[in-house]
């Protein structure tokens, strides 16, 4: 079953576990007069709400690439996963409100053995939907899932709770009903944040996976003749569309034709196991016929990992017919002026090799 039909699917499960709760818990939360039992029939309203968007959402995203979107839609799903943040924060807030107007107002709550078996068989039908859900979602590599199914997980959680409530009631005769029903709608608001954070991190780009990135840069350095792969960057245009671009290290002496050949060979590597389409493979040159290039190379080593906040030095060349030295440096986001280690290194480098013009390149840490 392609992807699309699957969380097309589990989504519509989604809509009528979630119907079938919401109606049930509702009329259970009037009968009784139980405020946290009718805010949890809501929360179940807009999980509905939100497979409803998640099936919208996926059907936009699996159109096919098009003139004005030569990448396709597959970010609408990002969009799709902002809108079921934003509606999971605006359950919690409103949540809020009418449990402060219960504490401000208090009612007793009457609860029935059915009732409480009722909300008792909700919880393990939340729980195991939520399960599911979340599970499916990872499988699938879908946001919006994954945001379902941490919040039906969460939902089992807070109904459990309203459990609690009632057997304090019934054995202490002590209402908690509307101090619980503001603790659930402040884990609603909170679980609302995360979500909102994280689908908005993915629209802005964030950093590349660790695992992924680490295991594109094993993969090509492993074909013959590469020293060594950086500058890995990824750009993401979808849940199933990551493209991106990587540098290579190689002996100076590779012809054009055997480049050639290497960068395709690579880009096919990485495409049948990882899923990535590498547009561009850049090329730093290694030494091999200069006898001095070790030592300069070690010098100038030496000289960029002393300084702080230098994380990494690649695309070592020296030329001593031109009297040029160039190399790249990553350095860290926490150095407070990167330009200032950048003049640091030139300046090293200088004044031990002073017949030398110097490039020092900053590369930026994009990836693991």
């Amino acid at each position: 079953m392609q992807r699309n039909q699957v969380i097309v699917r589990t989504s519509i499960i989604g809509i009528l576990a979630n119907l079938f709760l919401a109606g049930f818990k509702a009329a259970v939360g009037v009968i009784s007069g139980s405020i946290a039992i009718v805010l949890d029939a809501v929360n179940n309203l807009s999980d509905a709400l939100s497979s409803v968007i998640t099936i919208i959402g996926t059907k936009l995203a699996g159109r096919r690439p098009d003139r004005d979107h030569p990448y396709g839609h597959g970010r609408i799903e990002y969009l799709s996963a902002t809108i079921i943040s934003v509606i999971v924060l605006y359950a919690g807030v409103t949540s809020l409100v009418e449990s402060i107007k219960k504490i401000l107002d208090p009612t007793l709550p009457d609860y029935s053995a059915a009732t409480l078996i009722i909300v008792a068989a909700a919880v393990v039908v939340k729980l195991l939907l939520g399960r599911y859900v979340r599970s499916v979602g990872e499988k699938v590599n879908s946001a919006a899932l994954v945001d379902s199914g941490k919040d039906a997980v969460m939902d089992s959680v807070i109904s459990a709770s309203t459990l609690v409530a009632a057997g304090i009631f019934l054995i202490w005769h002590i209402s908690l009903e509307a101090w619980l029903g503001a603790i659930i709608a402040a884990f609603i608001i909170k679980s609302g944040i995360e979500m909102l954070s994280e689908s908005l991190s993915e629209i802005l780009g964030k950093r590349a996976d660790s695992e992924l990135s680490k295991g594109i840069k094993a993969t090509v350095a492993r074909f013959p003749g590469v020293h060594g792969a950086y500058d890995l960057v990824l750009h993401n245009y979808g849940p199933d569309l990551l493209m991106g671009s990587v540098h290579i290290e190689v002996d100076d002496t590779m012809t054009a034709g055997q480049l050639d050949a290497l960068e395709r060979e690579i880009t096919q590597a990485v495409i049948a196991e990882h899923r990535v389409i590498l547009t561009g493979i850049g090329v730093y040159s290694t030494n091999t016929t200069d006898n001095s290039a070790g030592q300069i190379l070690r010098d100038v080593r030496r000289i960029a990992m002393s300084r702080e906040f230098v994380l990494q030095m690649h695309g070592f060349y020296v030329d001593t017919e031109k009297k040029l030295i160039r190399f790249d440096v990553i350095v860290d986001y926490a150095a407070p002026n990167a330009a200032d280690v950048h003049r640091e290194i030139v300046e090293g480098v200088r004044a031990l090799y002073p017949d030398y013009d110097v490039e020092v390149t900053l590369d930026v840490d994009i990836s693991d």
